[in-house]
């Protein structure tokens, strides 16, 4: 059969709906799909996914301008699935159309050098994110007239995301699914008394009875389909293996609609929490590859980056190397997204010390930290993975959530989001994990945003989330790293170059410097936190001299000299740093004359 297509343009889904005519047990799980995509330049096979009853979605795109065909196939002889062929043409998007949504210059990849990101048309994008871990259910309500929320309700899906694109944001993280997370009477985190976990997830403070979970779902239902195959439990913990299309469905809905919005999303397979009775009663890895491929298929031509694994903490999951074996086994049934989506995960305390780089970690594209060390001496995470070969971006992974009991220091003091205690937290982890190694983005966290508060008991919840001081700073850093346009990406952690560079706690966020410079060293950024003492630049050859530049990350400005500030190093090979307006952190650019 041949499916004659109208014109596209790149970067655009062409989807094409197969029917099978075989009868299977469980379809979902026993057939594969694909279709082989010929291209200018392009051939490759490109997987397809079960969508519900007999239906097969395969999910395609171009990725340069020109004419492009397909044939389909499958692993069990079905008529309905093979034997389609089909033709569309492809078509460029102007520059203003890109301008307006840079989502249409391509899947984001790695740099030639592979230290930071770009588009798929080259354009560098330096990633600012937000953790909306639950976005996908009805947490996040979506309201269709507009998008604007009724009036005294939450605040809708639509309404978050325009908020922080506001803000500067062009990311969203968020979790596929939380499956096991169900009203059903019991508390949030509970095992069985056999020993395997059944759910660890977020307590809902209207359910303080009994101490019950926040239920992850939306206008579809449950991600997957109960009765599940835990003994006893199979009302608790649903079937891993039977997903409910109507579900993702109405998440496929969510995920166009922020792409449209020039929003990618890094999305995340399944928690850690699920892990313990999903291996134990299911046919791991096969289930477990099974979902991998289901999701990034279905996704393979959004604008996003992928996940197989939400490793925020390493308590209440199985081994890190049963996700990596499984995943690396996905790698080698499957191969790489067809169209160069880059692979991460959420650490703790980073992708490379929890899988390795990626002769281990073979799925694996992007690097990140995250979900550990949310002070300053965390920050060196970045560095480790910088010195890698070969070269992989990384991302800083939520470093730290303003007003949230994590990260509080050593002190272990709980700062309300709308302090200026938040603020410079905030700060010191944006701009130490850039000039550390995290040339990829940073993905900002909220205290009632990640949890997705929305009950009126919650002290904190989304719409105070939004307000946050420091969700309206963490733009500036692109005002920092535009100093030097496209030329972040040469930058090298080099913090030994500041001394003193570490006067504060390690466990803090005060008194230490940061410093980044290109190879030839004609180019510098540097950081000081708050409390930092006066410091000096050294290791840099004598009678070289430097322009000074300050900025104030607060208001993200470069703060303009009537007089040009120069400094000399000297004779020992060193120069002090001109003394900052005050005790205040600040950022400085230093560009050889």
């Amino acid at each position: 059969m041949l499916l004659i297509m109208k014109r596209t343009h790149v970067w655009e889904t062409v989807e094409i709906n197969l029917e099978a005519q075989n009868v299977y047990q469980n379809a979902y799980m026993e057939v594969d799909v694909w279709a082989q995509l010929e291209g200018p330049g392009f051939s490759k096979k490109v997987y397809g996914f079960w969508n519900g009853g007999n239906c097969f979605t395969i999910r395609m795109t171009a990725v340069c301008p020109g004419k492009w065909s397909y044939s389909t196939f499958c692993n069990t002889a079905d008529k309905g699935l093979e034997g389609v062929t089909g033709e569309y043409e492809a078509v460029d998007w102007t520059a203003r159309e890109k301008k307006d949504n840079p989502c249409r210059r391509g899947i984001i990849t790695a740099t030639a050098n592979g230290r930071a990101l770009a588009y798929a048309d080259g354009t560098q994008v330096y990633l600012l994110g937000d953790t909306l871990w639950a976005a996908f259910t009805d947490r996040f309500p979506w309201y269709d007239s507009g998008g604007e929320n009724p009036e005294g309700s939450q605040p809708g899906f639509k309404d978050v995301i325009r908020h922080r694109v506001r803000q500067g944001f062009n990311l969203i993280a968020a979790l596929s699914a939380l499956p096991n997370w169900k009203d059903d009477g019991l508390p949030a985190a509970f095992t069985s008394p056999e020993g395997y976990v059944l759910r660890d997830g977020w307590k809902n403070p209207q359910k303080t009875p009994y101490d019950g979970v926040k239920e992850m779902k939306n206008e579809g239902g449950f991600p997957f389909l109960f009765p599940g195959k835990v003994p006893g439990w199979e009302e608790y913990f649903p079937d891993m293996e039977r997903p409910n299309a109507g579900y993702f469905q109405y998440m496929d809905r969510k995920m166009n609609w922020l792409n449209e919005q020039g929003v990618t999303v890094f999305i995340e397979t399944i928690r850690r929490d699920l892990s313990s009775s999903f291996k134990r009663f299911y046919r791991w890895p096969e289930s477990y590859i099974r979902y991998i491929q289901f999701l990034f298929a279905r996704y393979q031509t959004h604008n996003c980056i992928f996940s197989p694994i939400h490793y925020d903490w390493h308590n209440v999951s199985i081994p890190v190397s049963d996700y990596n074996d499984g995943a690396n086994q996905y790698i080698e049934r499957y191969g790489h997204p067809p169209f160069g989506t880059l692979v991460s995960c959420n650490p703790s305390p980073s992708s490379y010390q929890n899988f390795g780089h990626t002769n281990e970690a073979k799925w694996l594209t992007l690097h990140q930290t995250g979900n550990f060390v949310r002070e300053h001496d965390g920050c060196w995470y970045q560095t480790e993975i910088f010195d890698l070969e070969p070269p992989v971006p990384s991302l800083a992974g939520e470093p730290y959530y303003p007003g949230s009991r994590f990260g509080c220091g050593r002190d272990e003091i709980v700062v309300t989001g709308f302090s200026g205690e938040a603020d410079i937290r905030n700060r010191s982890q944006l701009y130490g994990n850039l000039l550390s190694g995290a040339l990829a983005g940073f993905i900002y966290g909220a205290e009632g945003m990640w949890n997705a508060n929305n009950e009126p008991e919650a002290m904190f919840k989304i719409h105070d989330a939004l307000e946050y001081p420091s969700s309206y700073q963490v733009r500036h850093i692109l005002t920092f790293i535009g100093i030097m346009g496209d030329g972040y990406k040469n930058l090298i952690p080099q913090t030994e170059y500041i001394s003193p560079s570490k006067y504060g706690d390690d466990r803090g966020h005060k008194g230490w410097a940061y410093c980044a410079c290109t190879k030839d060293k004609t180019e510098f950024l540097l950081y000081f936190e708050v409390d930092c003492p006066p410091c000096e630049l050294r290791g840099q050859k004598a009678g070289v001299q430097y322009e000074v530049t300050l900025f104030d990350p607060r208001k993200g400005e470069w703060i303009q000299q009537e007089e040009p500030l120069v400094i000399t190093v000297g004779e020992l090979n060193k120069c002090p740093l001109p003394r900052r307006p005050c005790r205040l952190d600040y950022g400085m650019y230093l560009k050889k004359i």
